[in-house]
This record gives C-alpha cells, structure tokens and sequence, in this order.
C-alpha cells in the first residue's frame, strides 16, 4: 500500500472531519433559505449533521486497533494517549453544538457557520494532540485559532463580541510569533522540528543557553493557548464579550487540547530537559492558582467568574504536570476529564437561564433566588459549584487529590502546600455563588428555556459531578492509565 494511503487509514478520525466539515459547507450553504425560517432551520440540520459526523469521527478514534501508528514521514502519530484526549475533545464539541442551538436561536443569530467552525476547530484539535513535530504541531494549533478568533466575534453586530474577537485574535497572533521563534531556535541548535529527534539531540546532557530559549519561547507560546498566568490576560474579556455559547466552547475542548499538546511537547520531545521546564511549569501553576483564586472573588459577572475559575482549573491540572511523572500525567488526564464535565454542566446552567424579558443571565446577582424559581437548576448549579471548589465526596474532589498525591510523592510538597491552601481560597466565590442562589431574595424571576435535550444533559453532568459519578472513577482511571503507558511507551 502507498504510505499516503496508509497514512490516511491511521489518521481516519481527521479525516473524518475534513471530509465532514467540506460537506457542512456546502450543506449551509446549497441547503436552505437565505432568510428565516429557512435559515434556523437549514442552521438546526447542518448542527445535527455535525455532531453525527463528530460521532463518526469518535468511532473511528475508538475502532482503531491499539498501539503506536506513526504516519506522514513522522508528523502525526495515533496511540492511546491522543485517542482518550481525542474523545474528550470530540464530546466537548458536540456537546458545545447542542448546547448553542436554543440560545442562538433565542438571540437571532442562528446560523450554519457556527457548527462549521466548530467542527474546523474539533479538527485543528485533533491534530493537535496527535502532533508528532513542531510542523505538525503549529498546523493544528492555528487551526482551531483562526477557527476560534471568528467563533468570538460570532455576534458581528455587538460591539462586544466584535472586541472579544479583535483582542483574542491580536493577543492569539503574539502568541504564535513567540511560538514560531521557540520552534526556529529549536530547530536551529537541535538540527530537527521532529519530537522524538528534539529528545535523541538532548540526551546526551548538552544543553545550549540558545536551546533553553527555544524551551520558554515555545512553553510561552502554548501556556497563552491553556490561559495560564501571566498569558491569561485575553481570557476574561474574550469569555465576557463571546457569546455564552462559544465561552462554554473555548472553556472546554481548547483547553483540554492545549493541554494535551504541551504535555506531549515537554514529555516527548523535552524529556531530556526535565529539570529545566519543571521550575517553568510549577511556576505556571502557582501563578495560575493564585490570580484564579484572588481575582475571582471581586467580580460581579458570571462569565468573567468563570474565565477566572478556569485559570484556577488550568493550574491545578499544571501541578500534575510539574510532577513530571506517570502518575502526574494520569492525574492531569483525570482531571481534565471531571474539568470538562463541571464546566460544560455549569454553562449548560446559565445557558437555560434567561430574564422575564428574554435577556441572557450574565451578572452573578441575577441568580439571587434561583432556588425558589428554578430549583433543579439550581440544585445543578449548587452540585457543580461544589465539584469545582473540590468538596468531598462530590466527583470534583478526587482529581484534586490526585494531583496534590502525585506531586507529593515527586517530593514537591511545598507545592502540594500551596496549592490546598489557594483551593480553599478559591471556594469562597464557588459557595458565595450558592449563597447567592439559596439564601437572597428573588428579584428577577428567571425564566428556563424548556429545552428538553439541554435538560437531559444538564442532569447526566449534574449525576455525573455528584457522589453517583464516583461510580465511573474505575474506567476514567483504566482510560486515564492506558493513555499514560502509550505516552511514557510503556504500553
């Protein structure tokens, strides 16, 4: 077989989407009215077509035959690793689909483009986490930006959401400049983009001062794609002005992406070099925990408390990585996987929410007696909150205790240290949002949508995030250890 053809076998689910994504281009675009009804109902069929062609491409990622599949001269590789992150990413972005139809239709901008995007952007994603060379590694990550860039400006006509898209997209551009320099520096001491000939060129223990640049060029470049401190400052204004739809989005699969491939990047290709990202890594964290701990607690808006609580999130799964470990990793995957569920549900929330007057919730004093107008709601909300802040015996509490054990037993115990104390920092505002919606008076009347399909998901997360989800911490965990052993090759 011609290694092209072989190549496009190992790389079905990728191609799945390309194929898919072309198709849901000229679906929207030949197969429905220009104006309403025809285009929210031409916008409906292209959104379901998607997420069966994301549901294809899971297939594909989950019927693959076990092991490391190499393809492309070495740019795309396909293991366990990049499949249990693949399904993540795929689950999120169908979800994100579903979740944005009542609300975009609510806000008149219902439109074909948006599951386009996002099914462009699940592509730039996967080939993100199956990046086997910086070429490779760049092509997908500008791919889901660009996608992302035109998904925060989605309402055109808000200025806000117009800002949002203009300053993730300039903030974005930096960010892939310095990118690009750490790559060229790379390239330039090692002799090669590949990860596996970047570990071969370091293993010997030579380590150049223009190598180490290259190494926080390229670890600046990827923290700014996972929001952490200090390049999360895009994150709260874009998460504000974004329709609530795409922050639900960017707050899910990107990051779980991003993360994915800067794991790969420093365990693959700077292995060598542990000691050196480590200290950059755990500062990451400690910056990341602290500013999501401190600077959530005097904001007023739900979203940018959220963009806040994400950078928090961001670092607890980075204390993981600064084990530098197996079971580091296995706790950040772990992590990842209850992050996405609590913060998919907590939006699915705010999303079925809207006043009297059918204005979206944004501001945290909009779910004062929410308890009384909309108690199941509000029970979820209460649950996922709780998850967040990492209180036992919910589901959010154990990926948390993961992480502190696996630092622990790398000997970082100071980090462990801090990282329990800005955790019960960062429960303040998580309880001060259930107050909120317990114990103050109803002023509003909030309104629910009625959407059945986002209520169903709204309780499989809230099940999920409760104590009934500890019942799937035995297959997370088998899922999360098998992915670890082919990323360490040890399985």
């Amino acid at each position: 077989m011609h290694p092209i053809f072989s190549s496009a076998i190992i790389a079905a689910p990728e191609l799945v989407l390309t194929v898919g994504s072309l198709f849901l281009l000229l679906l929207g675009t030949y197969g429905g009215g220009a104006n309403p009804p025809g285009n929210v109902i031409n916008a409906r069929g292209v959104t379901l077509a998607a997420v069966i062609i994301l549901g294809i491409a899971g297939w594909a990622v989950i019927d693959a035959p076990a092991g490391r599949f190499e393809a492309f001269a070495g740019l795309y590789v396909a293991d366990g690793y990049s499949a249990f992150l693949k399904v993540l990413i795929l689950g999120a972005a169908a979800a994100s689909m579903l979740l944005a139809l009542p609300w975009l239709q609510a806000a008149a901008t219902l439109r074909f483009e948006y599951p386009v995007l996002i099914a462009l952007a699940a592509l730039g994603m996967c080939l993100m986490v199956s990046a086997d060379d910086m070429l490779s590694l760049y092509l997908g990550l500008e791919l889901q930006s660009l996608a992302a860039y035109v998904l925060a400006a989605f309402h055109r006509g808000e200025g806000r959401s117009a800002e949002a898209g203009l300053k993730y997209f300039v903030l974005g551009a930096l960010a892939s400049g310095i990118l690009l320099y750490g790559i060229t520096l790379i390239y330039g001491f090692t002799g090669t983009t590949n990860f596996g000939g970047i570990a071969l060129a370091l293993s010997d223990g030579s380590k150049s001062l223009g190598m180490v640049f290259g190494l926080v060029f390229i670890v600046a470049g990827l923290a700014f794609k996972i929001s952490a401190v200090p390049f999360h400052m895009w994150t709260p204004d874009v998460y504000e002005g974004a329709p609530t739809p795409v922050a639900a989005f960017f707050s899910a699969a990107p990051k779980a992406a991003a993360l994915g491939l800067m794991v790969r990047v420093l365990v693959t290709a700077f292995g060598p070099a542990v000691f050196d990202w480590q200290q950059i890594v755990a500062f990451l964290a400690v910056a990341s925990m602290a500013l999501g701990a401190v600077a959530a607690i005097a904001q007023t808006s739900l979203k940018r408390l959220l963009a806040y609580s994400s950078i928090a999130n961001i670092g607890f799964a980075l204390v993981g990585l600064t084990a530098a470990t197996p079971t580091g990793i296995e706790a950040l995957l772990f992590y990842l996987a209850v992050y996405l569920a609590m913060t998919l549900g907590t939006f699915m929330v705010v999303m079925q929410l809207r006043t009297p007057d059918g204005r979206p919730v944004e501001a945290m004093a909009d779910l004062a007696g929410l308890s009384r107008s909309q108690p199941r709601l509000a029970l979820a909300m209460a649950i996922f909150m709780f998850s967040l802040a990492g209180i036992p015996p919910l589901l959010g509490f154990w990926p948390k205790l993961a992480v502190f054990q696996a630092v622990i037993d790398a000997g970082l115990i100071e980090l462990a240290v801090i990282g329990f104390v800005l955790s019960v920092v960062a429960a303040y505002y998580y309880l001060r949002l259930v107050k909120i919606m317990y114990f103050e008076e109803d002023k509003v009347g909030l309104v629910a949508d009625g959407s059945r399909a986002n209520g169903v998901m709204v309780l499989g997360a809230a099940l999920f995030c409760s104590p009934i989800g500890m019942l799937a911490m035995a297959p997370i965990a088998a899922a999360t250890g098998r992915a670890t052993a082919s990323l360490f090759g040890l399985g």
